[in-house]
């Protein structure tokens, strides 16, 4: 169930006399077969609340659609970064992951007094929160969420232009059934990440 004063009122009970500045950060796209991991960094304005808001994967896309809008034209600051298939590759997903949260919230026009981050660490702010499903939890990283996950679900699209024979526009490069049949028949893409296709290849070979 969607509660977004719940997690509106979570990040305001985090606010005192040195905390006037909150932070969320998270990403999208950890999972998937091709296709980059995208991180949002949002800095909220809390003197009203954006009904609605919560963890993007519970949102449908029409929502989250409309509700991006609202993020982008109420936040204070926002940052969107992404690492590539191929950098995903060279470092794994974890690290990918975390070198574009690092990037996103160095990009910030303005820093935050408190960084809330969803599950990772990354010792980059003065105060920094980890919260496991924290895009539950926090109305800043459900914001940077949402953020994340248009933003990609948008370049997949785009991409599905450029290799039309995956079915990128609706499994954003996820392992659907489709998806493995047409890797199968055309081969891989450019933006596929090879180590996420070693078992899939092998068993192939096999």
């Amino acid at each position: 169930m969607i509660n977004t004063k719940a997690i509106f009122d979570y990040d305001k009970s985090l606010m005192g006399k040195d905390i006037q500045l909150i932070a969320g950060i998270d990403e999208v796209g950890r999972g998937p077969l091709a296709g980059p991991v995208v991180t949002a960094c949002v800095i909220m304005n809390y003197d009203e609340m954006i009904d609605g808001v919560f963890d993007s994967k519970q949102v449908t896309k029409k929502n989250r659609e409309f509700l991006y809008d609202q993020i982008l034209a109420h936040a204070k600051a926002v940052s969107i970064s992404m690492r590539d298939n191929v950098r995903i590759d060279e470092i794994n997903i974890l690290q990918a992951t975390i070198e574009s949260m690092k990037e996103g919230y160095n990009n910030l026009v303005i820093k935050p007094d408190l960084l809330l981050i969803d599950a990772v660490k990354l010792n980059v702010c003065k105060n920094e929160k980890s919260i496991i499903k924290g895009d539950a939890t926090s109305y800043a990283i459900a914001c940077a969420s949402i953020v994340a996950k248009v933003y990609r679900d948008r370049l997949m699209a785009d991409l599905a232009k450029t290799y039309p024979n995956y079915d990128f526009e609706n499994n954003v490069g996820y392992g659907t059934k489709k998806h493995y049949e047409a890797i199968k028949k055309y081969g891989i893409t450019p933006i596929h990440r090879l180590s996420f296709l070693k078992k899939f290849n092998e068993e192939q070979a096999g």
